[in-house]
C-alpha cells in the first residue's frame, strides 16, 4: 500500500523479501527515490532495521509509488536519483506515445459508434485509485466507455498534465491538488480539473456529462494563495489562521481549500477577515491577515490556503 499522508508525506508499507532494511538507506521505488528516514512496526513502534518477511511502514519518499512496485536499496542518492529520473522520462514517453493526439483524432480514428471518454485519475492513497477506477468503469455502456488514461497516487504532477493535455483529457483529483509546476502547466495548457472528496459526488457527476445532462459547467478561477504562519484562538470554540498572503487576494466570503502536503484537509469559506484589529474586505499580495475558516479548526502551520471564485458557464460537451 501507498498513500500521501496529511501530516507524514508519502508513505509506503513495504514487506522485507530479502537482505535487511536499515534506517538512512538509500531507494528507488517505483518512478520515486527516497531515503529511509523512519520505520515502523506493525506495532506502530520505530525501528532501526527490518529483516526478511517484515512489514514495515517506510518514511522519506520524495513522492507516492504505486502499490507492487519493488523498493531496492542504492548506493547514493545520486544513483537514485538517476534511476529514478530515467524510469520517470521512460513512463512519460509510453504515456504520452499512448494518448491520442487530442479528442478529435481520438474520435475520428475509431471505426466503431462507441465513444471514449478520456480521464487521469490521481488520489491520495491506493485503495480510492482503485475504487474509482473500477466506479468510473461501471459507468460505461454500449454508446459511451471511459477510457481511464493514467491513475496513480500522490499530488498531481506536470506529466499527469503533459498527458491530459495531450489528448483534451480532464484531471480528477481525489483529495489531491496540483504541485506548484502542474498548476503553472495547467493555466498554461487550459487544462480542465475536477475535484472531489465523495466518490459518489464523482461518479454522478462523470455520468451526468456522459449522458449530455449535466447543467452549467462549475469552473473555478483560483484568486489567491497564502501560507498559515500561526494559529491561535479565536473566541471559545474556533481557531483563526495568521496567513501571509503569497499571491492574488482574499476577500471574506470566498470560497477557499486548506491543503497540508498538496492534500485537501478541509473544503471551506472565508467566514471572518482582520488585518491587525480591523474587519476587512480584501487583503493583496505580500500582506498579513487573520482569518476564521468556516467548518474547520483543522488548522495547523505551513498549511496552504487557495481561495477561488466559482463561474457557471453553458456546458458544451
Amino acid at each position: 500500500e501507498a498513500k500521501l499522508d496529511k501530516g507524514k508525506g508519502p508513505l509506503a508499507t513495504v514487506l522485507v523479501t530479502r537482505g535487511t532494511l536499515k534506517r538512512g538507506d538509500t531507494f528507488v521505488v517505483g518512478t520515486e527515490s527516497g531515503r529511509v528516514r523512519a520505520m515502523i512496526d506493525d506495532k506502530g513502534k520505530q525501528i532501526k532495521e527490518a529483516g526478511p518477511s517484515t512489514p514495515v511502514e517506510v518514511l522519506g519518499l520524495g513522492g507516492v509509488p504505486m502499490a507492487g512496485d519493488l523498493l531496492a536499496v542504492v548506493e547514493n542518492e545520486q544513483r537514485a536519483r538517476e534511476v529514478s529520473a530515467y524510469r520517470q522520462e521512460k513512463a512519460t514517453e509510453i504515456r504520452t506515445a499512448t494518448a491520442p493526439a487530442s479528442v478529435d483524432a481520438m474520435f475520428s480514428s475509431l471505426k466503431s459508434d462507441v465513444i471514449e471518454f478520456p480521464l487521469v485519475v490521481k488520489a491520495d492513497v491506493q485503495g480510492s485509485v482503485e475504487a474509482i477506477n473500477t466506479a468510473l468503469h461501471n459507468l460505461s455502456n454500449d454508446e459511451i466507455k471511459v477510457r481511464i488514461l493514467h491513475s496513480g497516487v500522490g499530488a498531481i504532477s506536470e506529466s499527469d498534465v503533459t498527458l491530459a493535455s495531450a489528448s483534451g483529457a480532464p484531471i480528477i483529483g481525489f483529495n489531491v491538488r496540483p504541485n506548484a509546476k502542474a498548476r503553472e502547466l495547467i493555466e498554461r495548457n487550459k487544462t480542465r480539473m475536477m475535484y472531489y472528496d465523495v466518490i459518489y459526488h464523482l461518479t454522478d457527476e462523470i455520468a451526468k456529462e456522459m449522458a449530455g445532462e449535466l447543467g452549467p459547467e462549475r469552473i473555478e478561477h483560483v484568486v489567491g494563495r497564502a501560507e498559515v504562519k500561526e494559529v491561535f484562538p479565536a473566541g471559545k470554540k474556533d481557531k483563526a489562521a495568521g496567513l501571509l498572503v503569497l499571491d492574488g487576494f482574499i476577500k471574506k466570503g470566498l470560497s477557499a481549500r486548506l491543503t497540508r502536503a498538496d492534500v485537501i484537509v478541509s473544503a471551506t469559506t472565508i467566514a471572518s477577515l482582520r488585518r491587525f484589529k480591523d474587519d476587512v474586505d480584501e487583503v493583496r499580495t505580500g500582506l498579513e491577515c487573520g482569518v476564521v475558516l468556516a467548518d474547520t479548526n483543522d488548522i495547523k502551520p505551513g498549511d496552504n490556503l487557495e481561495i477561488f471564485e466559482i463561474e457557471e458557464r453553458e456546458r458544451v460537451l
